[in-house]
């Protein structure tokens, strides 16, 4: 077991337009953040409004996923601020609890 406690994985899932700004706010917060991962993604739903031509064929929209394990205390105020700073409507979010996190040396 590790020696972390209270941890939560915050998923961000966003447009790679939206990746240079996003990451910029996230690397400059102070106290820095933990480290985090962000890949290559395929969104699919219904709303295919503001999709381009490419995506609208091939019936998915190209996305980003950043997956960041954090205090639980700093994940509210942080997705309050990536509100007020970064408003996008098609920025996702989730929260879920991590039961355990450590390396394996």
């Amino acid at each position: 077991m590790s020696v972390y406690t209270e941890l939560e994985r915050l998923t961000l899932v966003f447009p790679p337009a939206v990746e240079g700004g996003l990451l910029e706010f996230l690397l400059g917060q102070e106290p820095s953040l933990p480290g985090f991962t962000v890949v290559a993604a395929e969104g699919h739903g219904a709303d295919f409004a503001t999709a381009t031509l490419r995506e609208q064929v091939r019936g998915r929209v190209a996305r980003r996923m950043l997956l960041m394990v954090l205090p639980r205390e700093r994940v509210e105020p942080l997705i309050a601020a990536l509100r007020a700073a970064l408003p996008h409507p098609h920025v996702t979010w989730w929260v879920e609890p991590v039961r355990d996190f450590g390396r394996l040396a």
